[in-house]
């Protein structure tokens, strides 16, 4: 009865000891143990583990993909066009005893906040060597890898592994939106006019090269009018020098039935002559006389 009354506390305690030794490794989590705050063993695969009771402790961290989000951030890019920059990375515990040597018992927070740091610090590094246009634009994606790239090297002294680094958004800060808004505006009014300058250029250098070309036009026109009537005339003269030779009485008498007909036609002046007057010489003539 009093060997009972032993065994079953001694049974109690040695069941709660091994119970109190053994410990789980899920396969999301790394786990440490410390004896005395010095790490004594890694546990990284799943399963069971086993510990000294009362002297060693387990110290468990997530082994997942970790998300970090920035505080808004100003930045002053290489045209002193200030933005305001909202960045988040994506990180995980790479390697869980030199975490834990950097940070100590802070664990994760404390490792986010100085990964904060570092990251806030590369930041402002790399945008500040760039135009506010370049971080404004679309394809950005070279920016964010320099960002990441910059961090790996100090992430790495925590323990951390730095996979991504993005940009959510880019604004201006409320104080210059107003005083950027008008030098856009005046960037824009003075692209403008320049484009209006050369469009009258180009008008101009292409209404002189239309008004040269109908001076071409109209003056190679009167040329060739010119000749085409020289021609004409000189065709004219030389059908009348034709006639006239073969028969001369008949052109004189032609010339003068012309000269009668056009100068008393209907209409017009009325004139005085006397009867010995030039106008009158053919008729006046033997051939006026045989004709009539």
């Amino acid at each position: 009865m009093r060997k009972s009354a032993f065994l079953l506390p001694a049974l109690v305690v040695i069941l709660v000891a091994a119970l109190s030794s053994v410990f789980i490794v899920d396969e999301r989590e790394k786990v440490l143990v410390l004896q005395f705050g010095q790490i004594v063993k890694v546990k990284e695969d799943p399963g069971l583990g086993f510990k000294i009771p009362l002297i060693q402790e387990v110290v468990r961290y997530d082994d997942r993909i970790l998300s970090r989000d920035l505080e808004p951030l100003e930045v002053t890019p290489s045209d002193d066009r200030r933005l305001v920059v909202d960045a988040f990375a994506r990180y995980r515990i790479a390697d869980v005893e030199q975490f834990r040597r950097a940070v100590g018992a802070a664990g994760i927070d404390g490792a986010a906040r100085r990964l904060d740091s570092i990251l806030r610090a590369q930041t402002r590094e790399v945008l500040g060597s760039v135009s506010s246009n370049d971080i404004l634009s679309v394809d950005r994606a070279a920016l964010m890898l320099r960002i990441r790239n910059n961090a790996i090297a100090e992430a790495q002294a925590l323990g951390l592994q730095v996979i991504d680094v993005r940009l959510k958004r880019t604004d201006l800060p409320p104080a210059n939106l107003n005083a950027t808004y008008e030098r856009m505006k005046a960037e824009r009014d003075r692209e403008a006019a320049d484009e209006i300058a050369r469009g009258r250029e180009a008008a101009q250098r292409i209404e002189a090269g239309a008004d040269r070309t109908v001076i071409e036009l109209v003056s190679d026109a009167e040329r060739q009018s010119q000749i085409i009537q020289g021609e004409a005339d000189a065709r004219r003269n030389d059908i009348f020098a034709t006639a006239f030779g073969a028969d001369p009485e008949f052109f004189e008498f032609y010339r003068s039935m012309t000269a009668y007909t056009r100068s008393l036609q209907s209409g017009n002046a009325t004139m005085v002559l006397s009867p010995d007057n030039e106008f009158f010489n053919y008729l006046k003539s033997d051939q006026g006389a045989a004709a009539n």
